[in-house]
C-alpha cells in the first residue's frame, strides 16, 4: 500500500503552499510595477523611451543569469534560508526604486530586483520534492505557479490604485514594505525536512516512488556542473526556452496588441486583457493534475511531465497562429486564452520535471538551469517582436514566429529529454558525454 501524508505532513504541505503563492504573487506584482508606472516615471526623471526599454531589459537579464547561481544555492544552503533571502533583496530593492533619482540607480535597482527573484521558482520546485510525493508533486507545483499568471492578471489594477492614490514612488515603497514582511513570515513559518524530527512513516511519504537519487546531502559544485553533461538538461533549456519565448511575447505585448491590431479602447483593454490571463491560472492548476493522473495512471513520472508540455506548445502555436490569421476579435482572444491555457500548462508540466529528473540535491540546481533557458527566450521576445511590429506593421508575423520558435523547442524537447539525471559521477576521460 502507498504511504500517505500524515495529518501534520499536510499540514505543513498547506501551509508552504499557501506562502509559496502569496510570494510568487508579489513576484510578479513588483515586476510589473515599471510597467505600470512607465508614464509617470519617464516624465519625472527625464527618461526616453529607449532608456525605459533599458531598465525592463535589466531586470530580465540580471534575472536569468543570477538563476544559475541561486539553483546551485539553493541545493547548497536550503530553499527557506535562500528565499526568505531573496525575498528581502527583490523587496529592498522595490523601495530603492522608490527614491530613486536618476537613469543609474533605477538600472541598479532594476538589476537587484531581478538577483533577488531568482530563486523564488528553483526553491518552490525544492520544496515540492521535499514536502511531496511523487505522485502529488504535480498538482503541488500547478498550484505554486499559478502565481505567476495570478500575480499578472491582479497587477494592474492593484498597482494602478495604488499609484494613483499614493503617487509612483510610494506604490514602490508600498510594495516592498509589504515583500519585507513576507519574508519573516516565510522565514520563521517554513521548515525543512532536516529541521523536522520526521517519523519512518512520514519519511517513506516523502520519497516513495522517486526514480531519481534522494541524496540529502548538499549539491557540491562538481555534482552541479556534471549537469550540463546531460541531454537532459538540454532538453528542458531548450523547452522551456519556447514556452516563456510565448509567454513574455503575450506578457509585453497583449495590451498594446489589443489596442492597435484589434482597435479596442484602453477601457475594454484593461478587462478583456484579464481574460487569457484568468484562463492561464486554469491551465497551470489543471496541468498539475494533468501530470499525477498521468503518473497515477502507469506513465513513468518524466514521461507523464515531457508528453503534455510538448503537446500543449504545439496547441498554444496553432492557437496562436489562429488569433494572427483570424479578422474576428472574439475568435482572436478567444484563442489566446487558448494559448495562455496551454503555456501555463506546459510551464507546470516543465517545473514537474526538476524534482523526478534530478538527484534530489540537485532538484532547485536543474529547475534554475531550466529557467534560465526559459528567460534567455523572455530577454529576446520583446525585442524580437517589437522589430517585427515595427517593420511589418502588424503583430501576425510575429504570432507566426512565436509559432515556429514553440514546435521547434517543443521537437528538441521530445528528443532530448529522455531518462532521469544519474547520480554516479560521469568518467573525467574522453571529454564531456551526453548522457542518454
Amino acid at each position: 500500500m502507498s504511504a500517505q501524508a500524515t495529518p501534520r505532513i499536510r499540514r505543513i504541505q498547506n501551509v508552504t503552499l499557501a506562502l509559496l503563492v502569496l510570494g510568487g504573487v508579489v513576484n510578479y506584482i513588483d515586476r510589473a510595477t515599471l510597467a505600470i508606472g512607465n508614464p509617470l516615471i519617464s516624465h519625472d526623471l527625464g527618461l526616453d523611451k529607449a532608456q525605459m526599454g533599458e531598465l525592463l531589459s535589466a531586470f530580465l537579464l540580471a534575472y536569468a543569469f543570477s538563476q544559475l547561481p541561486a539553483g546551485a544555492l539553493v541545493d547548497r544552503l536550503g530553499p527557506r534560508r535562500l528565499l526568505a533571502l531573496g525575498m528581502a533583496a527583490w523587496s529592498a530593492a522595490q523601495i530603492l526604486g522608490g527614491v530613486v533619482t536618476s537613469f543609474g540607480q533605477f538600472f541598479g535597482a532594476r538589476m537587484l530586483l531581478g538577483i533577488g527573484e531568482s530563486p523564488m521558482f528553483p526553491a518552490s520546485a525544492r520544496i515540492a520534492r521535499d514536502w511531496f510525493n511523487v505522485r502529488h508533486r504535480g498538482f503541488a507545483t500547478g498550484i505554486w505557479n499559478s502565481s505567476s499568471t495570478l500575480g499578472t492578471a491582479i497587477s494592474a489594477p492593484l498597482l494602478t490604485m495604488l499609484m494613483l492614490s499614493f503617487g509612483w514612488r510610494w506604490m514602490f515603497a508600498i510594495m516592498g514594505i509589504a515583500g519585507l514582511l513576507l519574508a519573516g513570515v516565510f522565514y520563521a513559518v517554513v521548515r525543512e525536512p532536516r529541521e523536522v524530527a520526521l517519523t519512518a512513516e512520514e519519511e517513506r511519504y516523502r520519497t516513495e516512488g522517486d526514480t531519481a537519487d534522494t541524496r540529502s546531502a548538499p549539491v557540491t559544485w562538481a555534482e552541479w556542473k556534471r549537469l550540463f553533461a546531460f541531454r537532459t538538461t538540454w532538453g528542458m533549456l531548450l523547452g522551456y526556452f519556447g514556452t516563456i519565448y510565448m509567454t513574455w511575447i503575450y506578457t509585453a505585448w497583449l495590451p498594446v496588441y489589443l489596442e492597435q491590431e484589434r482597435h479596442l479602447s484602453i477601457a475594454h483593454t484593461g478587462w478583456v486583457a484579464a481574460i487569457p490571463y484568468v484562463c492561464g491560472v486554469v491551465g497551470s492548476v489543471f496541468g498539475g493534475r494533468v501530470v499525477d493522473w498521468l503518473l497515477r495512471g502507469g506513465m513513468a513520472p518524466m514521461t507523464s511531465r515531457k508528453y503534455p508540455m510538448a503537446a500543449s506548445m504545439v496547441v498554444t502555436a496553432v492557437a496562436s497562429v489562429i488569433a494572427a490569421q483570424t479578422p474576428s476579435n472574439v475568435i482572436a482572444v478567444a484563442a489566446i486564452s487558448v494559448s495562455l491555457f496551454m503555456l501555463y500548462m506546459s510551464s507546470t508540466a516543465a517545473w514537474a520535471m526538476p524534482s523526478v529528473a534530478a538527484p534530489a540535491n540537485c532538484t532547485a540546481s536543474l529547475g534554475a538551469m531550466q529557467n534560465f533557458g526559459g528567460y534567455l527566450g523572455g530577454a529576446l521576445a520583446p525585442t524580437v517582436t517589437g522589430f517585427i511590429v515595427q517593420s511589418s506593421g502588424s503583430f501576425a508575423p510575429a504570432l507566426w514566429v512565436g509559432a515556429v520558435v514553440l514546435v521547434v523547442c517543443a521537437s528538441g524537447y521530445l528528443y532530448l529529454v529522455h531518462r532521469p539525471i544519474e547520480a554516479a559521477p560521469l568518467p573525467a576521460a574522453g571529454g564531456v558525454r551526453y548522457a542518454r
